[in-house]
């Protein structure tokens, strides 16, 4: 048996709650996080800017001692980066799109183009518009980077690039060779679940031999069932990272799960990664099982499910944004981690009666506070319910 020295990156407590209709008691993310650092993982990732309650779980897990491996999911952003240092954190993931279809939809600037308004990549996007785009993009990557550096998290950066098997080659090359020499690992994100098993081989092979330099991780999405076949062959390839779930929870059909990757390099290609305890992966996966915490299947309804506020603002602009099947409509969930986006959706694509946007914030805000107080998501018909009730009205 051979031992390997890939780094493991947990995001069960992070993407993995961004599962439409999952949400875990303040309670059992204590729980799970010790039975997840019981089994040696290297990171365990939270995200503190989602609310204040993340925030007080992380500071929390400073204090029961597993501030070593906690990291921060982090917006582009100085005061995201000074919460994740105000939690205690020593180690931050900075995240952005790289992908011109999402670099195009969240460029502040084009989103302000009147030229520009309703189009998408499939559009007659000027190649200025577009470029200008990809340098806005590195240019706030670096700045928050540089900022996180200068506040004594040198080498302790790392950089998710969202939707990079996606993205222009030639410019997620420049980004992987301007950002890497700051970082601690690249990670190569397949956000909707696009990539394939045959690519993903050649994918890392050929970016390890163009940037020969880089720490190249990977974090893959299952909507097309192969997240853990892409994620072996990666690591075959050469990636020192694996970021995923345990049980494969997460948004949509979910990310890799971890156990299985774990225990697919194991079995099928004699590989131990150091420092894991296996044994102590069936008490984090039974657990979870226990608690009801399990992915929807690839290709179901289920799997269609968006929650997160980013995603649905995408999604009401271009239908290919943050999904592979765009014929099938989307279904909109509610809870802590949507946004004013999902009230827009729902009356402007569902139901057809545009409301104020000052009326789709102060919605939003009403129903978090209600999604944190009864830790729970709601579906779009539930929401209905609670608006013709007039349990949202007046808050």
């Amino acid at each position: 048996m051979h031992e390997i020295p890939l780094e493991v990156f947990d995001e069960t407590l992070r993407d993995g709650e961004q599962q439409s209709g999952l949400c875990c008691s303040y309670e059992a993310k204590l729980e799970l996080a010790k039975l997840i650092a019981a089994t040696g993982v290297h990171q365990l990732d939270l995200m503190p800017a989602i609310d204040e309650a993340e925030a007080q779980l992380a500071c929390t897990l400073v204090r029961h001692g597993l501030g070593d491996i906690l990291t921060a999911a982090t917006p582009i952003g100085k005061s995201y980066v000074d919460l994740a240092k105000a939690c205690g954190l020593k180690r931050i993931v900075l995240f952005y799109a790289t992908s011109d279809r999402l670099l195009v939809l969240r460029d502040p600037e084009l989103r302000l183009d009147d030229a520009l308004q309703g189009k998408t990549i499939d559009d007659d996007i000027p190649a200025a518009a577009v470029q200008r785009a990809r340098d806005g993009m590195l240019q706030r990557v670096l700045e928050t980077l540089h900022y996180a550096i200068s506040k004594g998290m040198d080498l302790k950066v790392d950089f998710a690039a969202e939707d990079a098997n996606r993205a222009d080659p030639d410019f997620l090359l420049q980004c992987i060779r301007e950002l890497a020499p700051f970082l601690g690992h690249f990670l190569l994100c397949d956000t909707v679940g696009a990539l394939q098993p045959e690519r993903a081989s050649r994918w890392l092979t050929d970016l390890r031999k163009s940037a020969p330099h880089a720490r190249l991780g990977v974090h893959f999405h299952n909507d097309m069932g192969l997240a853990l076949e892409n994620t072996l062959q990666a690591v075959m390839a050469g990636a020192t990272m694996v970021s995923g779930t345990f049980g494969g929870i997460g948004e949509r059909a979910g990310n890799v799960a971890l156990d299985q990757v774990l225990n697919g390099l194991r079995l099928r290609y004699d590989r131990r990664v150091a420092g894991i305890d296996y044994e102590a992966i069936d008490a984090v996966t039974a657990r979870l099982d226990a608690l009801g915490l399990r992915p929807a299947a690839p290709y179901s309804r289920q799997a269609q499910r968006h929650t997160s506020g980013i995603h649905v603002q995408s999604l009401l602009q271009d239908r290919r944004s943050y999904t592979i099947f765009p014929e099938q409509e989307p279904e909109i969930w509610f809870g802590k981690m949507s946004g004013a986006a999902n009230f827009q959706y729902l009356f402007e694509k569902r139901l057809g009666r545009p409301l104020a946007k000052d009326e789709y914030v102060r919605l939003s805000a009403v129903l978090k506070r209600r999604a944190r107080t009864e830790q729970r998501c709601y579906s779009s018909e539930e929401v209905l319910h609670l608006l013709a009730t007039g349990a949202l009205d007046g808050q």
